[in-house]
């Protein structure tokens, strides 16, 4: 779990690495049940004992660029995965064949990630990425685990090693109340009864559990089927070069796409002002979309930044696609993942334009002012951490309706009164009759901080509908009704 190699985790106390999910944990927090993928919540309710620590994933694919490079010591043409998970073809790799190669391997990365809590290196050999990387997870730290009959061994997997394949664990509960227990159960059903019934993620699940996995050779795309781009003034800033990402991704996908074709496999070059091209190959089980093939470009990238490789800055960058799916991307019955794809490459040419700081999302968190229940993150950016629980009571929030707007401060507004009750509004230079009010809501403030208790009200006049907040006499803007 390459999570847990993080340089910040205590090394003699129970962890969780989570983001949405758990990402990684400690024996001791398996032990109390935790599981990857199990959601957070979930998961810190199992292990209230642990210290829970954030994913950082450009961080775990700055440090897995070291291992990657080392495994490509060995084997020129190591594909990463994910931060953890790097594939390489062993047939011809090493003299004296295969399983000379993994214990080789399993030597170079034995001294390289021994001092790493949580580096141990896990070695599988097997026909396709699915069944090396179950045969690499059943492998003992220093023993490369070498399957001869990869049907056989495919078939006494249990189907939680489909969790990622199927998103999650709903299909393979459904799977279990079926009598299912193992791939090799599942593939004995008939696929086609299987996809009509459950849809494309069961089909990939029967074609996985058969062994019918795409190769890691990659099949050979023509040069034009690149994107790349040349800078005259070198890249020395990150978001720059992650910006110039998202464009070659977009114009990548949508050549291909007008063909029919998504690539499984990229590989991602950048030329330094003063130094040798450096490249990395990522693959996916699943076609790239522009979102995830620019993650790939920031990780990678920084990863190359932070490590100085790329003196003087980035003067080119080039995405060259592999492993081509003659299908594309399959297209879901109750999703309509055509307008996705646009509205995402619109995204994408807005937030060239405009810059990275004007294209944003939201999420929700808790909180008991309007402004404090979202959190904003950059469109086409991992998602920023949360720091209040959205599922949390917060006794004190203002009861329902919510605002449409809240203005990122609080804004001085005029407010008369006659006795408790508001008589005139002032938003702007306009003062505004009171037609009808409610409130107010006692907002208690952190006395131990020096903070004083607020009233909220509800206000509504010829002009509009607001949220004010009246602290020491003084009235400000907090919201604005629909």
């Amino acid at each position: 779990m390459w999570s847990l190699t993080r340089p910040d985790a205590p090394p003699d106390e129970p962890v969780l690495v989570v983001d949405d999910r758990v990402t990684g944990a400690t024996e001791d927090v398996l032990g109390a049940g935790v599981r990857l993928g199990m959601p957070r919540r979930e998961a810190e309710a199992l292990a209230a004992f642990a210290v829970v620590l954030t994913r950082d994933i450009g961080d775990e694919a700055r440090r897995f660029e070291t291992v990657a490079s080392a495994i490509e010591d060995l084997t020129p043409r190591v594909e990463v995965v994910s931060p953890g998970l790097a594939l390489a073809p062993a047939a011809g790799a090493f003299y004296g064949g295969e399983k000379p190669f993994a214990e080789r391997v399993a030597e170079e990365m034995g001294e390289l990630t021994g001092d790493l809590r949580g580096g141990e290196a896990l070695i599988g050999i097997a026909d396709g990425p699915f069944a090396a990387r179950w045969a690499a997870a059943s492998a003992a730290a220093g023993e490369p685990r070498v399957v001869s009959d990869t049907m056989a061994f495919l078939s006494g997997l249990d189907l939680s090693a489909l969790r990622e394949v199927v998103g999650g664990d709903e299909m393979i509960d459904m799977f279990r109340r079926l009598g299912l227990s193992t791939l090799g159960d599942l593939a004995r059903l008939p696929r086609g009864a299987l996809a009509s019934r459950f849809g494309a993620a069961a089909a990939l699940a029967h074609r996985l559990a058969g062994g019918e996995d795409r190769p890691v050779h990659p099949r050979e795309a023509p040069p034009e089927a690149g994107a790349e781009m040349s800078f005259e003034d070198p890249l020395e800033s990150l978001e720059a070069a992650v910006s110039a990402g998202r464009l070659l991704s977009e114009r990548l996908l949508s050549g291909l796409r007008s063909s029919g074709a998504a690539p499984h496999a990229v590989a991602i070059t950048a030329q330094a002002a003063s130094g040798p091209p450096l490249t990395r190959v990522w693959r996916s089980a699943d076609p790239f979309t522009e979102e995830d093939l620019t993650d790939r470009v920031r990780w990678q990238v920084r990863a190359w930044v932070e490590a100085g490789g790329v003196p003087g800055g980035i003067t080119g960058l080039s995405l060259i696609p592999s492993d081509l799916s003659d299908e594309g991307r399959q297209l879901s019955l109750s999703g309509d993942e055509a307008s996705v794809v646009e509205a995402e490459r619109a995204l994408a040419r807005a937030q060239a334009l405009v810059g990275p700081d004007q294209v944003l999302r939201s999420a929700a968190q808790g909180g008991r002012m309007p402004a404090e229940r979202v959190t904003w993150s950059r469109w086409g950016e991992p998602e920023t951490a949360r720091e209040r629980d959205v599922e949390a009571p917060w006794p004190g929030a203002i009861p329902a309706p919510s605002p449409a707007l809240a203005p990122p401060r609080l804004e001085r507004v005029g407010l008369e009164w006659d006795g408790e009750a508001p008589t005139r509004l002032r938003v702007g230079s306009r003062w505004s009759p009171v037609l009808t009010w409610g409130g107010p809501w006692r907002l208690t403030g952190r006395w131990w901080e020096g903070e004083g208790d607020a009233d909220r009200y509800q206000i509504v006049t010829s002009a509009g509908a607001y949220l004010c907040v009246v602290v020491e006499g003084g009235a400000f803007l907090a919201g604005v009704y629909d």
